[in-house]
């Protein structure tokens, strides 16, 4: 199948939950540590988190606050009294038979986040952000004679986590992607998570569903869970809008159920029938009390926010003039970075030049070095840039220079004098320059002398070569065309 959209007979209604691993020492209820990536199995683990009888768990503070954070974050209200929940059910990575979480009384109630996407801007509508504790990690391994074995390591139990569910009201999956994409962004900028996707900080499920053109009930709802990327959440779910679509259109019945996404195959498969709220027999928590919310915590929170994802794209385009595209991409990418590199420059550094190289260059080492920017000054953006500016050196060889800056740690200075760099200037030398060009292209002259305007870029482009990028190709053609109307 290919991700075609559905007919117009059917309106696509998707919601997103997405479960965050939240940025703290310790685990929800418990003093074990958080840091379970490379840890041997079932070493970060206590009588808490291992579910056993008589131990009491106790409230992670920090996991409040980041909640009330993306509360504030996104608008949402919170309540002066707020309370635990246990959700029952059974499976080998709950210890308890059941999980600490929040039912009718969440952390952060209502809200909304905007996204850009190809259609316009969507305002999605966010129903809650509530707080819960993980589940253990089940490993499935092949073993010798045949079979397969389930073993069960405890590290990630009792991590907290938040889970921000959406309302119903996304209607592509472009949206449902742009949306994991900026609540990821908004996490990070506030410190409430690093949301790594490839570390399982952060993981999306979509509720899938179509209705009939015009009508207000929602259709059969179908949870697509293993979208390990924000490509495969985008494409998971325009496979299950086609999939619904075209069952709809042959008079198949469609069951409510939970579905995976192979990523392989680029399509979903059934894994079990989807449960309802009630069958989890939610009651509240009798080993925690309720949670108040105090007012002066609420403000030292908001005091403390850092500039919102969308307050900084708004801000370097309104500032500096960037386009929406850069202004997206370096408040995505580096937006400290690039702030620091502009107050270097003192306002002489032209940020929309530093904006290209950044784009350019700079996205291209992250591919392969993401953490460069930390490791690199920002300084050096906004020197490359003015040495553009006082002619230095030339546009063209600035992108060499940053791009050698950001692998090498070398300074700007230093790659211009290593790489003998530094702008030629001399008229008498560049004469001599397009003295040589002129005479080994006598055909692109005759060109020039028939009245073809593309002989001038073509010699242009041969001195540019002669001076190794390092002379204005503007005055370089303009010596040219001078030379040329000579003869």
């Amino acid at each position: 199948m290919t991700a075609a959209p559905p007919t117009t007979r059917y309106e696509v209604v998707v919601g997103v939950e997405i479960h965050v691993q939240l940025k703290t020492e310790s685990k929800m209820f418990c003093g074990c540590s958080t840091h379970v990536r490379g840890a041997a199995p079932n070493t970060l683990t206590c009588p808490v988190c291992l579910g056993l009888p008589g131990a009491l768990p106790v409230i992670n503070r920090r996991a409040v606050e980041h909640v009330l954070a993306t509360g504030l974050a996104i608008g949402a209200s919170t309540p002066e009294i707020t309370r635990w929940d246990r959700k029952n059910y059974f499976y080998p990575d709950l210890p308890k038979g059941y999980q600490i979480s929040q039912y009718d009384l969440p952390l952060a109630a209502g809200g909304s986040l905007s996204v850009e996407t190809s259609a316009g801007v969507v305002e999605v509508g966010i129903t809650r952000a509530h707080l819960e504790e993980d589940t253990a990690r089940l490993l499935h391994q092949d073993i010798d004679g045949g079979g397969r074995v389930s073993l069960v390591d405890f590290n990630r139990s009792g991590i907290p986590l938040m889970e921000i569910v959406t309302d119903p009201c996304i209607t592509s999956a472009e949206a449902a992607r742009r949306y994991a994409e900026e609540l990821r962004l908004l996490l990070v900028t506030i410190g409430a998570s690093d949301a790594a996707m490839e570390e399982g900080q952060m993981r999306v499920e979509a509720n899938v569903s179509l209705r009939p053109e015009g009508t207000q009930a929602l259709g059969t709802r179908v949870e697509v869970k293993n979208m390990n990327s924000f490509r495969s959440v985008e494409r998971a779910i325009a496979y299950e809008i086609e999939r619904q679509t075209a069952a709809l259109e042959s008079g198949e019945r469609l069951v409510q159920e939970t579905r995976g996404w192979d990523d392989n195959r680029s399509q979903t498969y059934t894994m079990r029938l989807k449960e309802e709220s009630e069958d989890y027999r939610y009651f509240p928590e009798p080993d925690l009390p309720p949670l108040r919310t105090d007012a002066a915590l609420l403000e030292s929170i908001r005091a403390s926010m850092p500039e919102l994802p969308a307050a900084r794209r708004a801000r370097y385009q309104s500032s500096f003039g960037l386009s929406a595209y850069d202004a997206g991409v370096i408040a995505t990418s580096g937006g400290a970075y690039f702030d620091a590199a502009m107050a270097a420059g003192g306002g002489t550094a032209d940020p929309k030049r530093a904006a290209s190289l950044f784009s350019k260059i700079a996205l291209r080492e992250m591919k392969t070095t993401p953490d460069v920017l930390q490791s690199r000054d920002p300084t050096q953006l906004a020197r490359v840039v003015t040495m553009v500016s006082a002619g230095d050196i030339t546009s063209q060889n600035a992108e060499q220079v940053y791009e050698r800056h950001l692998q090498t740690g070398q300074t700007a200075d230093e790659v211009v004098a290593d790489l003998g760099l530094k702008a030629m200037t001399d008229t008498s030398a560049l004469g001599e320059v397009i003295d040589r060009v002129v005479a080994a292209n006598p055909a692109a002259v005759a060109d020039f002398h028939a009245g073809k305007v593309q002989a001038v870029k073509f010699l242009t482009g041969q001195a540019m070569k002669e001076t190794r990028g390092q002379a204005s190709p503007l005055v370089l053609q303009q010596m040219i065309e001078e030379r040329l109307s000579r003869s």
